[in-house]
């Protein structure tokens, strides 16, 4: 797969999808890559947290517990761990590779210093995270209404 793809695919994902180029392409640059064989943990609940993942191939299981069965199962091109990219935080699941899959990981310091070399994202970023945290002040208040 090209750089040209990569940074196509990193679009798709809402928090990516408003970075200006030159900041989309630090990020792919910055990504570490790791490779994890079929049940390879990829971080445990209850850890804390350093940065976020993309996973680019194969399928990751999230376990909130001791489940025999996964609470979500996360495909090619999403992001694990938005929050953890901007606080510390611990995970709050386990996170287990149900095949051979392909994570980058982006490590939070990274992810801050890319920000603040970028500043029209970083505003743009900013703006994503404003909204998203009007969008829940919304729906708690309607629910509370409905109560």
């Amino acid at each position: 797969m090209s750089l040209a793809d990569d940074l196509e695919n990193f679009s798709r994902i809402p928090l990516f999808a408003v970075f200006d180029p030159r900041a989309m392409n630090a990020l792919a640059f910055r990504s570490e890559t790791r490779v994890l064989r079929a049940g390879d943990v990829l971080f445990r609940r209850d850890e804390v947290s350093d940065g976020g993942f993309i996973l680019t191939a194969g399928r990751i299981e999230f376990f909130s517990q001791d489940d025999s069965a996964p609470a979500y199962v996360a495909e090619p091109w999403t992001l694990i761990g938005e929050t953890a990219l901007v606080i510390e935080t611990t995970r709050p699941v386990t996170a287990i590779a149900a095949e051979p899959s392909t994570v980058l990981k982006i490590a939070r310091a990274q992810f801050v210093e890319l920000l603040e070399r970028h500043p029209v994202t970083a505003a743009r970023l900013q703006a994503v995270f404003c909204d998203r945290l009007l969008d829940t002040a919304r729906a708690m208040t309607a629910f509370g209404a409905s109560a």
